[in-house]
């Protein structure tokens, strides 16, 4: 901040030192005034949540936003339309560990779940998911979601980071019932990473990290294997790009070491929350938030399909 510097003709001189203290002072405030404003937005970035690849993201030209409560990648040194592009042509990485994962235990775990959401979770085969909905009193969309459910006696689900507080709290308040009435049910929210490799030439990148034949894992089915050597990797055949594409939930301390192993290949590249936004729009998925909420029903957002078949015979008979 400059403040304008008045001179008189003549006299002592004391007018033009009064005037240059006075803009010293200003000039002082103004610089005070950047400095708390730099204070703030560190403060501000300080209080976003991290994912295990932040400095990673950063030391490969993220540029880091705010979304949903985290510090999270928009877009790297390429163009957004360029990762758009390559995505659709190539493959790239995304950074979702901020989503919400949570593990279902118990033995009625799957009647636990089909009395939060519209699936018909018990038609499943083991290590197959479906896209689901929490749904409120009134039918209105609390969030989207994925649920699998494995072999290895536990529902796996994947919801998402901006629903994360109110997700849990749903979760918990249902459990609490379902305890109180004696059922075998508990939850577990997991502190893993989480990474998106989606694009057409996914599979052979990914094929060359893994033992097992990769043409196997059709669309929305699971398995827990070793990729690239990191052991206990959950890769779900799945995506939010429209594109043929993985999930893969890794241990956090070893995401990075994916991450660099995935990148070294030529057709891989990073992507950040712009082109994910522009993929799902072009691929007409829809956003929380954006496109659905509270106040929408699955019928209202073209999403019957999600409602499984018994839930919809009741429906229309009750």
């Amino acid at each position: 901040m400059w403040a304008r510097l008045t001179v008189t003709v003549g006299g002592s001189g004391l007018g033009l030192r009064a005037s240059r203290e006075c803009l010293l002072r200003v000039s002082a405030v103004g610089c005070a005034g950047k400095r708390q404003q730099d204070r703030r937005d560190f403060s501000a970035e300080a209080a976003l949540k991290k994912t295990p690849l932040f400095d990673f993201h950063r030391n490969h030209g993220g540029k880091m936003v705010e979304f949903a409560g985290w510090s999270m990648p928009v877009q790297y040194k390429d163009s957004h339309i360029a990762s758009h592009m390559h995505t659709r042509e190539h493959c790239s990485i995304f950074d979702v560990s901020h989503m919400l994962q949570t593990k279902i235990h118990g033995k009625d775990r799957v009647k636990f779940m089909e009395s939060l959401v519209v699936a018909d979770i018990t038609e499943l085969k083991d290590n197959q998911g479906t896209l689901s909905l929490f749904t409120n009193e009134n039918g209105g969309i609390i969030d989207d979601l994925i649920v699998t459910k494995t072999d290895q006696g536990y529902l796996y689900v994947v919801s998402n980071a901006g629903c994360a507080d109110k997700d849990s709290a749903h979760m918990k308040a249902r459990l609490a019932e379902y305890k109180a009435d004696g059922f075998d049910v508990d939850l577990e929210f997991i502190d893993e990473a989480l990474i998106a490799l989606q694009g057409p030439t996914m599979a052979q990148v990914l094929q060359t990290g893994l033992k097992e034949d990769l043409s196997k894992l059709t669309f929305m089915t699971s398995t827990l294997v070793t990729v690239f050597g990191i052991p206990d990797c959950r890769v779900t055949r799945c995506g939010y790009t429209g594109e043929d594409g993985v999930e893969i939930s890794v241990p956090r301390l070893r995401v990075v070491e994916l991450a660099e192993k995935l990148l070294s290949n030529s057709e891989v590249k990073l992507a950040g929350l712009g082109a994910r936004d522009s993929l799902r729009l072009e691929a007409g998925l829809c956003l929380y938030g954006n496109d659905i909420d509270e106040t929408t029903t699955p019928v209202e957002a073209s999403l019957v399909w999600t409602i499984g078949s018994v839930l919809i015979l009741v429906t229309v008979y009750s």
